[in-house]
């Protein structure tokens, strides 16, 4: 089993590959995606993380603590059960991720690419 995730919006993109095709499992996250990322992730592997051979990820641009947040939770499920893990960007990324997965590529770890600076408001005292 595969899995997909982009956390880059409020709408999370959590997808299962199965038999072929992409099953899609999208929530909107908002500001609860700490609280409830692994559980979603769990229901889609029906509560068996083990069932879990690949994770794509992607890699950004997109929200910073989204991102932040989502590939820590991945990142740490593809190493703690030693699967392989890529990271992608672009409209294809699943496809990407995918094609990437199939000819044994492992990121070990995918670092987030914001696509600029972080916009970090100055303290007002």
């Amino acid at each position: 089993m595969i899995i997909a995730l982009r956390t880059a919006t409020p709408v999370c993109e959590l997808s299962l590959r199965h038999d072929d095709a992409w099953i899609d499992r999208d929530y909107e996250a908002g500001r609860t995606l700490a609280r409830t990322l692994l559980s979603r992730i769990n229901d889609v592997a029906e509560g068996d993380l083990s069932k879990i051979t690949g994770i794509v990820a992607y890699a950004g641009p997109g929200s910073y603590t989204g991102l932040r947040i989502g590939l820590t939770v991945v990142n740490t499920l593809a190493s703690s059960m030693k699967v392989p893990i890529v990271g992608v960007s672009g409209d294809d990324w699943r496809e990407e991720g995918l094609r990437r997965l199939l000819a044994n590529e492992d990121d070990v770890i995918v670092m987030p690419v914001y696509g600029g600076e972080p916009h970090i408001t100055t303290p007002r005292k």
